[in-house]
C-alpha cells in the first residue's frame, strides 16, 4: 500500500501494536482539515481555538489568527505554561516574549528548520507543529500526534461537533482539479467548493490559492498524475531556496551537512525541502548557505572553524582535519596518578577526594608499593614512601635508608635525583616512575610500569584504561562511592576529618574569588582552556584553599599550578602565570627561578663523567637552578666550571692541581681501565632499556666489539637484533607477545607495544551522564536528539545507527525517560519511548526508556 504522505500513514508494528500518526491541518485562507470529519472552510478575522486537550497531566492549547490577506499572523501554542507565538510574515518565533534563533531546544520543547518549513516538537507530548511562513503571514499549518490520546480533542483541529457553517464562494478552480480526479474520483466536487471558499476575495495574491493547490498535491502523493505537472498547470513558483540549496518537492527534511554528512532519516522525514546538488553536502559552518564536497567540510574545535589540512597537535596527540572531522593519532603519553593535596586522579583518569587526613595505600604492585601520609594540620602530604628497598621522600630533603641524599643515589633498582629545588625524580629497573614536588606542598605523580598492570592496586586504581572498577577496594571488590574506597586503603583507623564544602566564610570568599583566574577567557589560562576544561580545577582550588589553614595563598598557588603543570604536560605554554596571580616563588643564593628546569649536567658533581639524568627522557620542572654557564656545587651555590671541585674514590678535592694514580687532574675525574677505557655501562641488550649507572663508565671485563651488544644468550649482536625478556621469556629481534588490548613488538632490546581493539560499551542514563566506549564518564545535558553510536563513519555504508533523546518529566530538571531510536541496515527503525524493548534486537543490544547501553 502506497503511504499517502498528508495522512503520515506510516505504520509499522511493535509487539503486535499499530502506531499511526494523526494530522490536522490548516491552509490558504482558511480551509480547516480536522482529525476526524471533512473538510471546511472558515474565512475570519477572529481568533479561534485551533486545539486544545489534556494528556498525561500536560495542557496542551493552540490558537490561530488570520489578517486581512486570508494568511495566519498569529499562532499561540502554550504546552506546559510555557508560550510560544508564531508571527507571520517573518515575525518571527518568540518564547515566553522572547525572539529565539534557530534551532531552539529547551527542555520542553525543540524549534528546528524541516526542509523548506519550521517545525515545534514538544518532549512532553507526542505533539509536533510545522508551519510555512510566506511574506504576509503563514500559508499553511498542521499538528500531528503520534499516538491516539485518551482524552477528547476540542476546538477547529477537535472531533467536528460544532455547527460551523463555511461560507460558499465561486472560483474557477477546474482546470486544476481536472487532473486530480484520478486521486480524489468522487471528493471532487468538494475540493472544488473548498479551493472556491478559499480564493474568494484573494485574487490579487498567489500564495492563497497556491498554498491550497500544494495541499492537494500532496494528498495525491508523489505517484500521482498531478505531482510534476500542478506547478506549471497552476503558474505556482517554487519556493525560493538561499545560496546553493536546490528546491524539490520531496526531499530530506535533514540534509546532510558538514556536521552531520549521513543524518540517519526515514521515509517520514521527507517533504518539500532545499537540497544541496548531488555529491555536495551544506557547509554548516559558515555563512551563506554553501555547498560543498565533503572532503572540503572545515573542522570545528572549541568553537574555531579549522580548514581542511590544520593540525592540532599537543605532546599527547596530533590531530589533523579532513572531511568535517578529526582524525587524531592515539594518545601515546603515559597514564599517571595524581595526588594534589587532599585530590586524586587515577591512573585511568577518575577524579576524586580522600575523606580523611590518613596514611594511605596510594599504589602497589608485584615488588614495590607506594604509602602516602597526609599531614594531621591540613590536607596535605606530608611523607610519601616507596619500598623497592626503602625508599623514602620526605619534604625538603629525602633518604635512603639512613643516608641523606645531596643530588643523586643509584641502587641495583632505583635512580633518586634532584631535578630541581621544588622536583625529586624516582627511577626504576622495572619501570616505575615518581615525580614528588616537596615545595612549596608535597605533591605526588606516578607512571606505573608497564608490564604488570593486572597487578596494580590502590588509591591510584589498577591502570587498565576502564575506569568503572577504578574504586576496586583492598578486599576485591567494585564500590561506588569514593569515600568507601579510599577507606578501604587507608593504613590503619582513618577518621574522616577532611570536610566536604568550605567551613570558613572568609576562607570561601577568598577562594572564590582568587580560583576565578581559572575561567578568566581573557587571562593568563585562557590558552589552555581549549585542552583542558577547567571545572574540575576550578572545584577543587576553592575547596582546597578553603580547607588550608592559615596559609591561604600557599594552598590556591599550589592548586593554580596543579592546573598549570597539567597544561604544561600537553605543551601548552602559559608565559609567567606565577607574576599574574602572585604566587611568584623566591630562590636562595644567587639560584635563579625557571619553569624549564633540568638536572642534566647542571652540577659539579655531574662533571665528574657521564651524568645519568641526561639519559632519561624527563621534560623541564618548575624550580631554582643555576644560570646557563654554571653549576651548583656542594655549598648549592652556583659557580663556573673552573671553580668546580672533583670526585675520586668517594671524596672530593678542590679545584687546581692534584695528582691521582700518578696521574694530574685539573677540574676531572681520571677514569680508566687497566687494558681497554671504554664505556661499559651499556654493553648488553638487557641494560638498553634501564637507567645508566652513575659510578659506572668503565669496568675490566669481557665486552662486545663497538656497536655491538651481548644478547640474552651471550652472543654479540648489533643493536637492531637485540632479544628482548617478557615474563622470564626471551624473544629475538621482531617477535610479537599480544598482552591486554595491546600488540608489542620486540625492538632494538626495548618492547615496542600498540594498541589493539578491545570490546567496549556506552552507555547513558538520567540527566545526560554518558559512559564512552573506552569507559570514560562525561555528563552533557543536551536537549536534541544525538547519534550515539554509528558505524557509517562518513561512508554512508554502514549497518546500525543508534540516536537517543531525553524525554522531560513536568519538573523541567529531571528526566523520565529516553528516547531511543535504532536503524539496522536502513531496513528497520526502532522508535522507542516510555517502553523496555526485550526482543527482535541483536543479541548484544539492550534498550530501556530509561537507561540505554551498547556492547
Amino acid at each position: 500500500m502506497e503511504s499517502l504522505r498528508w495522512t503520515l500513514a506510516a505504520c509499522f508494528y511493535l509487539f503486535s501494536e499499530e502506531i499511526c500518526p494523526k494530522r490536522k491541518w490548516t491552509f490558504g485562507s482558511g480551509v480547516t482539515v480536522p482529525f476526524e470529519g471533512s473538510p471546511f472552510y472558515v474565512h475570519s478575522s477572529c481568533r479561534f481555538t485551533f486545539l486544545r486537550f489534556t494528556h498525561s497531566r500536560v495542557d496542551c492549547d493552540i490558537t490561530v489568527q488570520r489578517g486581512g490577506g486570508g494568511l495566519l499572523t498569529l499562532v499561540e501554542i502554550i504546552i506546559n505554561k510555557v508560550k510560544t507565538v508564531l508571527r507571520g510574515g517573518g515575525g518571527g518565533v518568540l518564547v515566553e516574549n522572547g525572539r529565539v534563533s534557530l534551532p531552539y531546544d529547551h527542555t520542553y520543547q525543540h524549534i528546528f528548520r524541516f526542509g523548506v518549513y519550521t517545525r515545534l516538537k514538544s518532549s512532553l507530548l507526542p505533539l509536533s507543529v510545522t508551519w510555512y511562513d510566506v511574506p504576509g503571514g503563514i500559508d499553511r499549518l498542521w499538528v500531528e500526534l503520534d499516538q491516539e490520546l485518551s482524552s477528547d480533542l476540542t476546538g477547529l483541529c477537535g472531533k467536528l461537533d460544532f455547527g460551523l457553517t463555511p461560507l460558499l464562494r465561486k472560483f474557477v478552480c477546474r482546470r486544476f482539479f481536472s487532473e486530480t480526479l484520478e486521486c480524489l474520483t468522487s471528493r471532487t466536487p468538494e475540493f472544488i467548493r473548498l479551493c472556491e471558499q478559499n480564493a474568494y476575495g484573494h485574487e490579487g495574491d498567489a500564495g492563497v490559492p497556491c498554498a491550497f493547490f500544494g495541499e492537494v498535491v500532496l494528498m495525491c502523493g508523489k505517484g500521482s498524475h498531478v505531482w510534476n505537472s500542478w506547478r506549471t498547470l497552476t503558474q505556482c513558483a517554487p519556493p525560493t531556496c538561499p545560496g546553493d540549496l536546490v528546491y524539490v518537492e520531496d526531499g530530506p527534511a535533514f540534509i546532510p551537512s558538514c556536521s552531520n554528512p549521513n543524518p540517519r532519516t526515514s521515509n517520514q522525514d521527507n517533504t518539500s525541502s532545499c537540497v544541496c546538488p548531488a555529491g555536495e553536502v551544506l557547509n554548516d559552518r559558515a555563512d551563506g548557505h554553501r555547498c560543498v564536497r565533503t572532503s572540503t567540510c572545515p573542522c570545528v574545535f572549541r568553537d574555531r572553524t579549522y580548514q581542511p589540512g590544520a593540525i592540532r597537535s599537543t605532546k599527547c596527540q596530533t590531530c589533523v582535519c579532513g572531511g568535517g572531522t578529526w582524525q587524531c593519532s592515539e594518545n601515546f603519553c603515559p597514564a599517571r596518578c595524581l595526588v594534589e593535596g587532599q585530590f586524586v586522579t587515577t591512573y585511568d583518569g577518575k577524579q576524586y577526594a580522600v575523606p580523611g587526613k590518613c596514611a594511605y595505600m596510594a599504589s602497589q604492585g608485584l615488588n614495590w608499593t607506594l604509602k602516602i601520609e597526609f599531614s594531621k594540620r591540613e590536607p596535605s602530604l606530608k611523607t610519601v614512601t616507596l619500598q623497592v628497598f626503602q625508599v623514602q621522600t620526605i619534604p625538603n630533603d629525602f633518604i635512603i635508608g639512613d643516608d641523606e641524599i645531596i643530588e643523586v643515589h643509584q641502587s641495583d633498582h632505583t635512580l633518586v635525583f634532584w631535578q630541581s629545588s621544588m622536583y625529586v625524580q624516582v627511577r626504576t629497573t622495572f619501570g616505575l616512575k615518581l615525580q614528588v614536588q616537596v615545595f612549596p606542598d608535597l605533591q605526588l605523580y606516578v607512571t606505573p610500569p608497564g608490564h604488570d598492570r593486572d597487578a596494580i592496586s590502590g588509591l591510584c586504581g589498577n591502570r587498565n584504561n576502564d575506569t568503572t572498577d577504578d574504586f576496586t577496594t583492598s578486599s576485591g571488590i567494585v564500590e561506588n562511592s569514593a569515600k568507601l574506597f579510599a577507606l578501604s586503603w587507608s593504613l590503619g583507623s582513618c577518621p574522616e576529618n577532611i570536610p566536604s564544602s568550605c567551613v570558613n566564610t572568609g576562607n570561601e570568599i577568598f577562594a572564590d574569588g582568587r580560583c576565578s583566574v581559572l575561567n578568566n577567557p581573557d587571562g593568563i589560562f585562557a590558552k589552555c582552556h581549549d585542552y583542558i576544561p577547567t571545572d574540575q580545577h576550578h572545584a577543587a582550588c576553592i575547596h582546597r584553599t578553603c580547607n588550608c589553614g592559615d596559609d591561604l595563598l600557599r594552598c590556591l598557588c599550589a592548586s593554580l599550578e596543579s592546573y598549570a603543570k597539567a597544561c604544561g604536560g600537553l605543551g601548552v605554554e602559559l608565559g609567567d602565570w606565577r607574576k599574574a596571580t602572585n604566587c611568584t616563588l623566591q630562590c636562595s643564593k644567587n639560584l635563579e627561578f625557571s619553569d624549564a628546569t633540568r638536572a642534566c649536567n647542571r652540577t659539579c658533581f655531574a662533571l665528574a663523567g657521564p651524568d645519568p639524568r641526561c639519559e632519561l627522557e624527563d621534560g623541564p620542572v618548575e624550580g631554582c637552578g643555576c644560570p646557563e654557564g654554571t653549576y651548583l656545587n656542594q655549598g648549592l651555590t652556583c659557580t663556573p666550571k673552573a671553580q668546580c671541585g672533583c670526585r675520586y674514590g668517594g671524596a672530593t678535592a678542590p679545584p687546581g692541581p692534584v695528582v691521582i694514580d700518578g696521574q694530574q687532574c685539573n677540574g676531572k675525574i681520571c677514569f680508566r681501565c687497566s687494558e681497554s677505557p671504554v664505556n661499559t655501562a651499556q654493553k648488553t641488550c638487557d641494560s638498553l632499556s634501564k637507567p645508566l649507572g652513575f659510578n659506572v663508565t668503565c669496568e675490566s671485563g669481557c665486552y662486545c666489539p663497538e656497536n655491538e651488544y651481548e644478547d640474552h644468550f651471550g652472543r654479540c649482536v648489533p643493536r637492531n637484533n637485540c632479544t628482548c625478556v617478557y615474563s622470564g621469556k626471551v624473544f629475538g629481534a621482531g617477535e610479537l607477545v599480544k598482552t591486554s588490548c595491546k600488540t608489542c613488538i620486540c625492538n632494538q632490546g626495548q618492547w615496542d607495544c600498540r594498541d589493539q581493539p578491545c570490546v567496549g560499551k556506552c552507555q547513558v542514563y538520567g540527566n545526560g551522564h554518558y559512559q564512552t566506549f573506552d569507559s570514560k564518564w562525561y555528563r552533557f545535558d543536551g536537549h536534541c536528539q544525538y547519534t550515539l553510536v554509528e558505524d557509517y563513519c562518513g561512508s554512508g555504508r554502514g549497518t546500525f545507527s543508534v540516536r537517543v533523546e531525553s524525554v522531560p518529566c513536568c519538573e523541567e530538571a529531571l528526566t523520565c525517560s529516553r528516547a531511543v531510536v535504532l536503524d539496522l541496515q536502513d531496513q528497520v527503525t526502532l522508535t522507542l519511548s516510555d517502553m523496555k524493548v526485550t526482543r527482535h534486537l541483536p543479541p548484544k543490544c539492550t534498550l530501556t526508556a530509561d537507561f540505554f547501553s551498547f556492547l
